[in-house]
């Protein structure tokens, strides 16, 4: 590697993104790199020349300990579209006029769908116009929703926290009893995809039954038909726990939060924001059963859960990012890294790079045969397919009894 290399995060912040920065610097750099600059705020920063140079933040191995256990994005994120190709010359010729003055010769963007689409985009400029930097795209979602990947760095982290948090709200659960019974209502992130929701399963074992429901956003949902499951668990249990995603719809296609309330923003990929699905479900039980309900919404609790990250998933997010910058330093451009299951027993998992517009804006979901018949629970092979993904603990650098992470000073707005 003769030139220099960039990477930008983007998108939803995880406990393993900054595990996939430390694997792009450390191979950066031990391939011969001059430099590693880091976008500040992804795409959309670097057209304000927004950046750093890593150099200035990792000094030693420690420092790179730090940054894999640190949560979030270390560089700051971005949902930011690009326009369609010659739609608006302007924005690219200013991209490729900041990579040409950084003499930059590979591109790497982590992130999930709609950073794969940033990848798909300015390859396929660079293409058009001779430009040589190669651009490459590093896997990150707790979502799991991306194409032709066994799973994404992120995704195994947050699996844990939610196992680990749904057993702990189901022992909170048992503590009071009330005559009418008492309805828990957990919500877990997962616009169209079920495999965050899914992975409440987990709490399932000799010492904890479970969640009750588990409703996955894949198939249409029906209060009143929820409300009478509810009713019979009801009958013969005081507490009732039930794990919803965010985003389960009515067969008409309406979010079943839009029940409870208007949603007004949308991002610049035309997501709308989800939240109250819970709250709207605690309420209408509360009215139906005339018991005691509650909602809990996870929120970005589950997001960037460092101290709970699964060994498994930040040592994968660490490999995904050496393997970004390996495929651009042999010539590979227009691709993404993905994560390819070898075995279950004992798990092993290898890395393999594809054509980034067979998963740009493509989604992944939770296959039908993966719930059961009544749509209300994942089955054992579903949680077969997790299990394996959050196993092992990354111990936090504690000081004064407090995780430390890897600092870098809030950078002014621009």
């Amino acid at each position: 590697m003769k030139g220099n290399v960039i990477v930008g995060q983007s998108g939803g912040p995880t406990a393993a993104i900054n595990s996939s920065l430390a694997g792009v610097y450390r191979t950066a750099k031990d391939r011969g790199a001059k430099k590693v600059y880091g976008m500040l705020h992804g795409i959309q920063g670097l057209m304000q020349e927004r950046y750093i140079d890593l150099s200035e933040y990792i000094t030693n191995e420690l420092d790179t300990e730090l940054l894999k256990r640190t949560p979030a994005a270390f560089l700051g994120s971005c949902r930011y579209k690009l326009p369609e190709i010659f739609e608006n010359r302007e924005v690219y010729d200013k991209i490729f006029e900041i990579l040409q003055k950084l003499e930059i010769e590979a591109f790497i963007y982590i992130g999930g769908n709609d950073s794969m689409d940033t990848i798909k985009k300015l390859s396929d400029y660079a293409i058009v116009t001779g430009f040589p930097t190669r651009f490459i795209g590093c896997p990150k979602t707790i979502d799991n929703d991306l194409a032709l990947t066994d799973h994404t760095p992120g995704y195994g982290s947050a699996a844990k926290y939610i196992g680990t948090s749904i057993k702990e709200i189901i022992r909170d659960s048992f503590c009071l009893e009330y005559s009418k019974g008492i309805v828990t209502i957990v919500e877990i992130m997962g616009r169209n995809a079920g495999w965050l929701t899914g992975a409440a399963a987990l709490a399932k074992g000799e010492d904890c039954c479970g969640p009750d429901l588990i409703y996955l956003p894949e198939i249409p949902f029906d209060v009143q038909t929820f409300g009478e499951r509810v009713k019979k668990l009801l009958k013969k249990k005081s507490s009732v726990v039930v794990v919803v995603s965010e985003g389960i719809r009515l067969e008409d296609g309406r979010y079943v939060c839009e029940l409870g309330q208007s949603i007004d923003f949308v991002d610049a990929f035309g997501h709308k924001q989800l939240s109250g699905t819970a709250n709207y479900l605690a309420s209408y039980i509360a009215g139906e059963c005339g018991c005691k309900s509650r909602s809990i919404e996870l929120s970005t609790l589950q997001r960037s859960a460092s101290h709970c990250a699964s060994r498994v998933d930040i040592l994968e997010a660490y490999q995904v990012g050496g393997a970004a910058v390996k495929a651009a330093d042999e010539g590979d451009t227009g691709k993404m890294v993905v994560l390819q299951r070898l075995s279950d027993d004992p798990y092993q998992c290898g890395t393999e790079v594809k054509d980034v517009h067979k998963i740009a804006n493509d989604e992944k979901v939770v296959p039908r045969e993966l719930m059961n018949a009544e749509g209300t629970y994942v089955t054992d092979v579903f949680i077969s397919y997790i299990r394996p993904l959050i196993q092992g603990d990354v111990s936090p650098v504690m000081v004064d009894g407090i995780p430390r992470h890897l600092f870098r000073p809030v950078d002014q707005k621009k």
